[in-house]
């Protein structure tokens, strides 16, 4: 049952939303989150509501090493993975990088420029929001204000290592409001929230 339930919230237009798996440790190891069909229908609901995917360097090409030859049905792989697999295919995905301009995967665009303006032209340009999926890009679009929302899939489990969620740090603590929080069957836990005006 839902602590608040998203169905009474209405999101804002063009939001930029971060969302990530995280241990009650902090961790964000994405080997350490529980990956059952509970959570995968979860990550793919946010996928479908979003207009855009933004992504670092290093977890677009974590994702490009796998997502695009599932696919193809060129690797083995359950049915639910393969349609989830078509649909990041078909999904615009936006890359933010320094050390790498090509980037081949199907609908796959390079963010250049200066950092704030990209993002926020990007924000302005997908009314249904932007999906924010690493961490270290996170950390750096945190301190330029441009994260709206955060939603922290909540793992039951305590890692005890890193990599560990805005390890890089922020210039002062971030206020955050709670929009709702769902638990799923596995011990996980959906978190949602917003920026404190």
């Amino acid at each position: 049952m839902a602590i608040s339930g998203d169905a009474l919230y209405t999101r804002p237009m063009g939001v930029l939303t971060f969302s990530i798996n995280v241990t009650l440790d902090g961790c964000i190891d994405h080997q350490e989150g529980i990956a059952d069909d509970e959570t995968h229908a979860f990550f793919t609901r946010l996928m479908d509501e979003a207009d855009a995917m933004l992504w670092g360097r290093t977890t677009y090409e974590m994702m490009e090493s796998y997502w695009p030859a599932v696919a193809r049905g060129d690797v083995e792989a359950p049915q639910a993975l393969r349609e989830w697999a078509i649909k990041l295919d078909a999904k615009p995905k936006h890359v933010v990088s320094s050390t790498r301009d090509d980037f081949p995967w199907t609908n796959s665009h390079h963010l250049t420029g200066d950092r704030r303006t990209a993002v926020q032209e990007l924000k302005n340009a997908a009314p249904g929001g932007v999906l924010l999926g690493s961490a270290m890009l996170a950390a750096e679009l945190d301190r330029l204000g441009l994260i709206d929302e955060y939603m922290f899939l909540v793992h039951p489990r305590i890692a005890g290592h890193g990599p560990t969620l805005y390890q890089s740090g922020l210039a002062s603590t971030r206020r955050l409001e709670l929009i709702s929080a769902e638990p799923l069957r596995c011990g996980a836990v959906a978190m949602r929230y917003r920026r404190a005006s």
